[in-house]
């Protein structure tokens, strides 16, 4: 029990990373209802997004202080531009094609990215070093905060705050919403539905750059093949939230967060149970929650019933 306050509060990070990434799951659902299989790998173009600045940019030796403002600038300019590009290029000349069409176009696309990544970079099979903040680790009481994750802690809630803040008071974020109600009639009351679902795709991509560099910060790594696995377990975050409900998204890759954290930790003290608390476990806990969920409210935990009309 003395180990409690430090697994939720990995959890919480953990879930909160989990949660930036599971938004652009989410909105792009709610607006256009498709799956962006790819959004894993413009999380991971983030995260090289700014390796790329640290590394070939900015001087040698520059401070972590200066350094990581601009090095999030670059993660969401690449992650935002591969975004958007693949709304155009990828996804819209389908708009109108059946469901598995965009969703095989996702899953190649996401194939795409890998070898993209793998190609630009010459030392891209082993992980890369992610430049790390100096200083900490802090201690609370019986909590101990890694340094890299004190980004996190800031990053997440803001942005939250902003994203609510934009769709709820902005008139973007208004036809954001009638889009998502009823595409064609907010076509009809002069909202630009291509420009919404544009920048759907662009928000997305920007809080998948910001978990990117919350990633490097908290692993001190990354890999071009780190988007596969997070990128499910984001898209899993949505389902639990409810998907298209951007506070359940968050909602949803915390409690996932939580539950893998608190699995790993005591699930191996558990007599016989000890093989089933190790971290490649801890992926398979995230779905059995997935499964349990849909079962009993397969709206998700924020999500709302639609009845079929006739």
């Amino acid at each position: 029990m003395n180990e409690l306050p430090q697994q939720l509060v990995n959890g919480l990070l953990l879930g909160s990373m989990y949660g930036l990434v599971a938004i652009g799951y989410t909105m792009v659902y709610g607006i256009v209802q498709l799956i962006n299989f790819a959004h894993g790998e413009i999380f991971m173009t983030g995260a090289f997004g700014a390796i790329t600045v640290y590394l070939y940019i900015l001087p040698d030796g520059t401070s972590m202080i200066i350094a990581l403002p601009l090095m999030l600038i670059g993660a969401v300019l690449v992650a935002v531009t591969v975004a958007v590009g693949a709304e155009r290029f990828a996804y819209r000349p389908l708009r109108g094609a059946p469901r598995l069409a965009p969703l095989i176009t996702a899953i190649g696309l996401s194939l795409a990215l890998q070898q993209a990544v793998w190609a630009w970079y010459p030392d891209a099979d082993s992980p890369l070093k992610f430049p790390q903040i100096e200083g900490g680790p802090f201690e609370i009481g019986n909590v101990t905060i890694q340094t890299g994750d004190i980004f996190l802690l800031l990053a997440a809630p803001l942005s939250m705050a902003i994203l609510g803040y934009f769709v709820m008071k902005t008139r973007t974020g208004r036809g954001m919403q009638a889009t998502a109600q009823d595409p064609d009639t907010a076509k009809l009351m002069g909202i630009n539905t291509d420009r919404i679902i544009v920048v759907a795709f662009a928000l997305g991509a920007v809080f998948a750059a910001i978990g990117g560099v919350a990633y490097g910060l908290k692993y001190g790594q990354i890999d071009f093949r780190m988007g596969f696995i997070l990128g499910l377990k984001a898209f899993t975050a949505a389902v639990l939230g409810g998907i298209g409900n951007i506070y359940g998204a968050m909602l949803g890759g915390i409690v996932l967060g939580v539950a893998e954290a608190l699995s790993t930790a005591y699930i191996a003290d558990i007599p016989g149970m000890d093989k089933f608390g190790s971290q490649s476990w801890a992926d398979v806990w995230a779905f059995v929650l997935l499964i349990l969920v849909l079962l009993f409210r397969p709206q998700g935990l924020l999500g709302e019933r639609v009845a079929d009309r006739a």
